[in-house]
């Protein structure tokens, strides 16, 4: 997975390097997911709320995997991920499938941001699109951290630290 900054020399304007920088922000999202994933305490993931009403951690994830199906759906692309089932899928099967969405949509923006910039189904363009995954991914990062304190199993406070690392993830 590319990371870091662009390859262009520096004397070039930064506009010229704004195409990779968006699918690098992009990147690091994606892996600051499966950073969050990796350090969810297992006693969290299928718990039941307490309530009762609204989804697990399992099924949140299941959900953040399942809406980029339905933009490589939507934008009829040839090599689209099978969904997850919200009330069996683990961590392992959530991490690899999140890694297959991420990479068809990462290819997706890619071949965006090298002709006219349109995803289909999508407005306005490939820069709103990343940034509405980007966002998209964020809330539920933040429910799953609400909802693993609430389950009385709150993530290490290293990997609430941790994913505010974007210039080390």
């Amino acid at each position: 997975m590319p990371k870091g900054p662009s390859t262009r020399p520096p004397d070039e304007p930064y506009i010229t390097r704004l195409p990779l920088a968006l699918l690098n922000a992009f990147d690091t999202n994606h892996r600051i997911s499966l950073y969050l994933i990796e350090n969810v305490p297992a006693e969290a993931w299928n718990a039941k709320l307490p309530d009762g009403k609204g989804r697990t951690i399992a099924a949140i994830v299941a959900h953040m995997h399942n809406v980029r199906v339905m933009w490589l759906k939507a934008a009829k692309e040839d090599d689209i991920p099978d969904q997850l089932d919200r009330a069996t899928v683990t961590p392992g099967q959530a991490a690899r499938a999140l890694e297959s969405s991420w990479a068809a949509l990462r290819k997706l923006s890619s071949r965006a941001i090298e002709t006219d910039g349109r995803i289909k189904g999508f407005r306005p363009d490939v820069a709103g699109f990343i940034g509405y995954l980007i966002a998209h991914d964020a809330h539920h990062r933040g429910q799953i951290a609400m909802l693993a304190r609430q389950l009385g199993h709150p993530l290490p406070q290293k990997a609430m630290f941790g994913m505010w690392e974007w210039g080390s993830r």
